[in-house]
């Protein structure tokens, strides 16, 4: 089941500006390397959107597969990897990745589908497609610090932070929570964005309680590896 990004299925253009802001220092993907590097592998970003993260990936060499269900993101991404002979956008979604078993290294899903319990189906795909010793890297928001979590919490009463993480944890997933600092090129811009991401309560809030265009949030990077092969259990 596909479902909605509403942000940046009906602003994509303000998407973009969160896309630009969002990890300035690149905490995350500086983590992400030293989990798993990619260099020279087969990395598939699923519920790519527009594409933002590809050409990062693509820099290590390798295969690069966007997976993407709103045709008209599907369109901005191919737009953007263009000039990228190894990269290549398909149409499809976390249940239904278009690719062979064992044939991917890394996928990478940031901020898309993997919400918790739930998304059961996205995980065993994913398995499916993964090589073994591969690995799945699930990349969200935590919603459990502040100030953005907070804003988060008032729209989503119902989202409960520590039971998406206990349902990570009962599927083998490790947790890393990476702090990371968003960086807008003005207040206009940072109104923007909140305004994509909150309701309009919540966003007024969330821009009086901002000074400046800088805000710290903090990640959760859920990962689990594909298992390489049965262990032998040694008797001496």
């Amino acid at each position: 089941m596909t479902i909605p990004s509403p942000n940046i299925w009906h602003w994509p253009d303000t998407y973009e500006i969160e896309n630009r802001a969002q990890d300035i220092d690149g905490a995350l993907f500086r983590h992400l390397r030293s989990t798993l590097d990619w260099a020279g592998k087969t990395v598939v970003d699923v519920g790519c959107g527009s594409g933002f993260h590809l050409p990062a990936f693509a820099e290590a060499g390798g295969t690069v597969i966007g997976v993407e269900p709103h045709p008209p993101l599907i369109a901005l991404a191919r737009q953007r990897v263009s000039q990228l002979p190894h990269v290549r956008i398909l149409a499809g979604s976390a249940e239904q990745i278009p690719l062979e078993e064992s044939s991917v290294d890394l996928v990478h899903a940031r901020t898309a589908y993997f919400f918790g319990p739930g998304c059961g189906p996205g995980i065993i795909e994913a398995m499916r497609v993964l090589r073994p010793g591969g690995a799945l890297a699930v990349v969200d928001l935590d919603a459990s610090v502040e100030p953005y979590g907070a804003w988060m919490r008032a729209d989503l009463p119902q989202y409960n932070p520590g039971a998406v993480e206990a349902f990570f944890s009962a599927q083998g997933f490790d947790l890393t929570r990476v702090q990371t600092r968003w960086l807008f090129p003005d207040r206009e811009s940072l109104r923007r964005v909140l305004g994509i991401e909150f309701t309009r309560r919540t966003a007024a809030k969330a821009y009086a309680q901002t000074p400046g265009v800088a805000l710290d949030v903090r990640y959760r990077v859920h990962f689990r590896r594909k298992p390489a092969g049965l262990e032998v259990l040694r008797t001496d």
